[in-house]
Formats: C-alpha cells, structure tokens, sequence
C-alpha cells in the first residue's frame, strides 16, 4: 500500500459512498445533523487503523473528501460527531465504527456483542444512556470496489406484464437439495443459473423469478443467540452489496458480486428475467434499543421516522422496530441511487417492494402520490423496470391494496384468500360466493380498474414465500410453527387451509386424491386467471414445509424445496400439469388480456366488438346468464364464464371456463357448437378431447374444465 497523504482534499458531494476516479477515491456521505465525520482507514483485514482524516463539510448535507493515490481495496470506516440527544432524536457517538450506508463492498465477520450499541445496555436510563466503548475492532467495514469495465448486463427479455408468470424463489432453498447440481454449487448464485435450474425453469415455462432477498442481511440478536438465521433475509444492512451467503466465495466481496452478475447474464441468455425482493422499509438497526451500526450513529434523525410525540423513539411501521423515512429527500435519493445500481451494474429486470406502503407514508399518511413515487416513476433507467408491490405494511392505515401508482403491480390476497375457500369449500370454515370468485378471477376490477390501470396490475397468487404452501394448505387444518422457537405464536393465524380428514401426510390413498385435485383445481385458477400470475418454487411438486406457514428462520430440510419428493410419480405429473396450463395461457390471447373486459352485447354476424377487446359473460350451470338472484345465492357454487373476442374481422375461438367445487359432478349446458377440451384440472378429461354435439358436459367433482369452440 503507497503512503497514505497527510491531507485528504476536497471531493465531490456526488456519487455517495466511495469510488475510486483521477487517480484516487472519492468519499461522500450525507448526515444533517452530524458536527463533524471523520473517515477511518484500516489495513486490508479491517483489524488495525491506520489513519483519520475529518471530511470536508458539510455543503449542502453531504461531508465528502479526495483521498489521492488511494485505490480500490481500501478498506474503511466512518465516525459521526453531534450530540447524543435522544429526546431530540440525535444519537450520535464517536465511539463507534459506522459502516458506509452506500458500501459497495463490506468485509469482515460480524457477531453481535454489547459493543455495537450506541446506549449502555442494562443502565437505570435505558437508552438514554451513551455508551462509551470503542466497537472498530468489531465492526463491519467498508472495502473501496473496483471499477467493473469488463461487465455488460445482457440486455433481459424485457417482457409486457402480460406476458409474465412470476416465479418467487430463494436462491439457496431452490438448489440446496437439487441432485442435478453439483454440491459445491449448491446454494449459492452459480446454483440457480445451472443447466439443471434453467431446464427446469424452461420446462415449467414461467418467465420471471422473484427472488427473495439477496441484498446484505444480518441475522437478529435473538436468532442468532439461539444458533439460528434469518433465512430469508428481510433485514439488510448492505443495500448495494449482494448477500456473500448466497456465494460460492463468500470471503471476497468482489468475487460475489461477480458470481451474482453472471447468474444474471446466464439467466437473460436463457430468456428469464430477475427480479429482487427490496427491504427498504426497515434496517437491522431495529427499535431505540438497537444498535448504532450505520444509519443511526450518522443522523438517526433523519433516516429513521420518529415519533412525533417522543422523538426518542421510533415509529414502527415494520414490525422491526424502525422504520426507513423514505420521505426525506436524501433518503429518496438512497433508495433510488441503490436500485439504479441493481439495474445498471448488476443486470436486474425490477423489484418487488416489501412492506411497499412505506415508500408512500408521509406525516399524514399514504400517499400515493408522495415524493417517492414521482420520482421513481420518473427515472429513466428505472422506467423499464418492472415494479412490483407487497402492498401492505404493519402500522396504521397500512393496508393498500389497490392504491399504488402508475404501472405498479401488486401482489392481491384478496385473490389468494378467495381461491383457497372457493375450492376448499366446507372444509376451509370459510364461504365464499361466486360472485366474489369471479371478481377476483377477473383481475379485482374493483381495486385495480381507476385511473390507467391494467388487469396485470394484479399479481395473483395462491402461496408465497410467507404462509402454507399449496400443498400443506390441503394438508393442514392450522399452522404447525414451534420449529421457529416462537412457541406456534409467529406466523398468520386462521390461514385458509383444510386437512380432509387427517393432520398432515397420510397413507390414505382417498384423502391423498381428494388433495391433489383439490391443488390441481386452484393452480389452475390461478395460471388461468386475468391477472399477473405468481407461483411459489416447489409448489409445482407438492414440496411441504411440515405445516410452517413463517419459516422464514428454517435454513434446512424444512426451507429448502425436496427435490426427491418432486420425484414421485404423482408430482412429476403434477408438475406436468402446470406446464400444460402455463402453455395454455401462453397460447390463448383470452386467457392473458390485458384489458378489463366488456359486457357480452351479441351481435347478429359478428362479435360486436373493437379489434382487440374481448367480452365476458358468466352462466349457471343451466347455461342461463347470472341474475342478481343467482349471484347472491349462497347455496350454489358452480358456474361458468364464456369469453368471446376480436382481433381483426374474424372472431376468435370462444372458450367456456366452468367452474365445479361440488363434491359431485355438474352438468353444465354447452352454447351451440363443437368444442374440445383445452383442460381438465381433475384429468378426467384428455386435453384436445373433441366433445361430442350434445347439450350438456359433465364437468367432475372439484374441477375447473376449459373448453374452446372455433365457433362465434
């Protein structure tokens, strides 16, 4: 290493973090509050200081400085001066080493302990107590990045949400147990990029993964005291930085972000899109008691929401015991400096929000149009991302689905929760009428048609990474969580789920059958219905978490997807299955429309209808168009949707969807005509079975049938 200069010069106010450029590094940071920051440098383990230099500041909010000859692999820390006034939201202490919120690379091993605390743990004035030890030693680092000139994102398939079908997946729980991949790539970003991933990607015929985060998480105090992690990862700390656990060299931050930056550009060669789950609602930071280890040390004040009425405390609108306040303009441009550089260096095709409505929440609330979402839709590199909504957060108000911007999706549970009763029927503890089935089958008009919003606003879903899996939802009568060490407490409470007769697996062949059909008719609701459909990984083979609806600190057997399972006879048909009703959709222009449907107006020698548009009209089994009457009649569920439309001149195929939950079959009357099956979710049914010209079709017992007709 050269000697490092006396002075540190001025630097520029802009980029944020570190970057090396004319022959040294730039450093800036922002803080509004802070006196004085002082950047520290270390030896290349991040063990012995070498030096502090004050940077220059602040101009405008932004301390900065030009470290010259300096390069990349510096490695560094930051200490904020400024009071330690709780009451007034400040809590700055020099004592301790902050991490760079901008680190594009941080090293070090990091374990909790008392040093990393800001307050005196234990003291008669609890947090308002400063704590005085000096933490360097044990901190986290920041490591000045290399300049990646050799790297160009592969330009991904840039799909219409109308051509997506979502795939939500971890990146360790999909490979960890995968026989087709080899142990050393097991787990880590290499894994999902495997021939044997992308053939199963391909086959399956879904077009985007979801991935769960693989931003820089730590564990919480509490998991890890207790030897276990946060699985999932909803808690970064690095948000320009990709998760070394997920690496084959998790030693070497550069090597990590390399390995991650060709899983993506494999992925874009194969056709696939990425899309990453982003926590920027709450850091591991947690609550007041938490500790000082970047954010807070820098200007507590204003990264976090306060609570107006003790402003020694923080609003928690996560759960987590803070919340980001994204609000602030500084920390707008955080959050939208962090995305911008997961889509240009790193390749990714957007981002789904988690706990989204803190993005908008600003001193009186959601908004949905708060500063935040002007300025992200705005952004020319982020306008050609996908986004994606988890529409709901833990405080007041939170609950919005519906209500987001411009060309945001938003995953619905109102879909989920509906699809789950209407066919698990009686069992579930819960009605569901087909009126609200068919609300939800047809893109929730009543949330997501205002304004210019499309059908495929509507992310629908039937399990996600959070709740049962399909496959224990048909299995369990309640949530089975003590694995989590929360006493069965964790995780939602009254999920619609029904176990036919027997807690968990059975040897019962006709319990068994009744579950499969009962999975093959939802996943069939959900791949077929207007909307963005959204599968979760593993659901496609039956793969079982063992009735935990929150594993989310389950990194073993019970998180990772059972491959072997998947390899029984029963779920490589199923998996089949799916294949065939994501083919089915892909190949049927009605079944992907992305514009809100039209009432049926026949019309005498041809549809009636604008090239383009399509109608819907929905019938009782009778084939007698829905009343009011029949729409409120709680004592019948089967019925049927006929979709008719127009591309030029000629009139497409007509399809008629029916719908059975009956624990019997159904007649249902059929329009004049010749039809085929296109599918039959009980496989009574050979998909392309011409059907005879009768009146009626038996549609089986808990089976949705989709037939087509080359008939106006």
């Amino acid at each position: 290493m050269k000697r490092l200069p006396d002075t540190l010069q001025e630097g520029r106010h802009e980029p944020m973090g570190s970057h090396a450029r004319d022959g040294g590094v730039n450093f800036a940071v922002f803080s509004d509050h802070a006196q004085r920051i002082e950047l520290c440098l270390f030896d290349a383990d991040g063990v012995r200081e070498l030096r502090r230099y004050p940077l220059h500041g602040p101009h405008d909010g932004v301390f900065h400085g030009f470290l010259l000859d300096a390069s990349p692999g510096l490695v560094y820390g930051l200490r904020a001066h400024g009071p330690y006034a709780p009451e007034q939201g400040h809590r700055f202490n020099r004592a301790k080493l902050l991490l760079d919120p901008a680190a594009r690379e941080i090293v070090g091993a990091f374990r909790w302990r008392e040093e990393h605390y800001g307050h005196t743990l234990g003291h008669p004035d609890g947090h308002r107590s400063l704590d005085a030890r000096d933490n360097a030693a044990l901190a986290l680092k920041a490591r000045v990045a290399p300049p990646d000139t050799h790297f160009a994102p592969h330009g991904g398939p840039r799909l219409s949400p109308a051509q997506m079908v979502l795939y939500e997946v971890h990146v360790k729980g999909f490979s960890q147990q995968h026989p087709g991949i080899p142990a050393e790539l097991r787990g880590t970003y290499a894994g999902l990029a495997h021939p044997a991933a992308l053939a199963h990607f391909k086959a399956l015929g879904v077009t985007t993964l979801s991935l769960l985060p693989v931003q820089y998480h730590l564990d919480e105090p509490a998991l890890a005291a207790r030897g276990a992690s946060n699985y999932w990862g909803y808690n970064t700390l690095g948000f320009f930085c990709p998760d070394p656990g997920l690496a084959q060299r998790r030693d070497d931050p550069s090597a990590v972000a390399a390995e991650f930056r060709r899983m993506v550009a494999t992925l874009h060669a194969h056709g696939l899109e990425v899309v990453l789950d982003v926590v920027y609602n709450h850091t591991p930071e947690a609550g007041e008691t938490g500790p000082t280890l970047s954010f807070r040390g820098l200007d507590n004040a204003s990264w976090y929401r306060l609570d107006p009425e003790d402003r020694s405390r923080c609003e928690n609108l996560t759960g987590c015991g803070n919340t980001v306040n994204v609000a602030h303009p500084r920390i707008t441009q955080f959050v939208l400096d962090s995305l911008r550089y997961w889509v240009q260096e790193m390749g990714v095709d957007g981002f789904r929000f988690d706990l989204a409505p803190v993005l908008g929440r600003t001193r009186h609330g959601f908004d949905s149009h708060a500063a935040f979402f002007t300025a992200l839709r705005q952004d020319p590199v982020l306008a050609r991302v996908h986004l994606i909504a988890e529409p709901w957060d833990a405080g007041y108000d939170g609950y919005q689905v519906g209500r987001f911007p411009g060309r945001f999706m938003e995953w619905n549970d109102k879909f989920r929760d509906t699809v789950r009763c209407y066919w698990l029927g009686p069992e579930s503890g819960k009605s569901v009428g087909r009126g609200e089935l068919a609300r939800r089958f047809t893109a929730s008009s009543d949330l997501f048609h205002h304004g210019q919003r499309r059908p495929s606003a509507s992310v629908n879903f039937i399990a996600v990474h959070d709740g049962f899996t399909l496959a224990d939802l048909v299995s369990y009568s309640g949530k089975h969580n003590l694995a989590n060490g929360e006493n069965n407490r964790d995780g939602r409470d009254h999920e619609p789920c029904a176990n036919f007769g027997v807690e968990g697996p059975t040897d019962d062949d006709e319990i068994n059958a009744l579950r499969l059909r009962v999975r093959r008719a939802m996943m069939a609701t959900l791949v077929l219905a207007q909307g963005t459909p959204m599968l979760c990984a593993g659901d496609e083979f039956g793969n079982s978490q063992q009735g935990n609806n929150n594993a989310y600190c389950q990194n073993n057997r019970v998180g990772w997807l059972d491959w072997a399972h998947g390899a029984q006879p029963d779920e490589r048909a199923f998996q089949a299955f799916v294949a065939e009703l994501i083919a089915l959709r892909r190949s049927e222009p009605a079944l992907r429309h992305d514009r809100w449907f039209r009432p049926a107006t026949p019309v005498r020698g041809g549809t009636g209808l604008p090239s383009g548009e399509r109608s819907l009209s929905w019938h009782t089994p009778s084939g007698r168009e829905m009343t009011v009457a029949d729409w409120h009649d709680n004592t019948q569920h089967a019925f049927s949707c006929q979709i008719l439309g127009s591309t030029s001149d000629a009139p497409e195929p007509r399809l008629l969807l029916a719908f059975n939950p009956e624990t019997e079959a159904t007649a249902f009357a059929l329009p004049p005509g010749l039809w085929q099956v296109a599918i039959d979710s009980s496989g009574e049914h050979a998909s392309g079975t011409a059907l005879p010209a009768v009146a009626t079709v038996d549609v089986p017992a808990r089976a949705l049938m989709v037939l087509r007709s080359a008939v106006p």
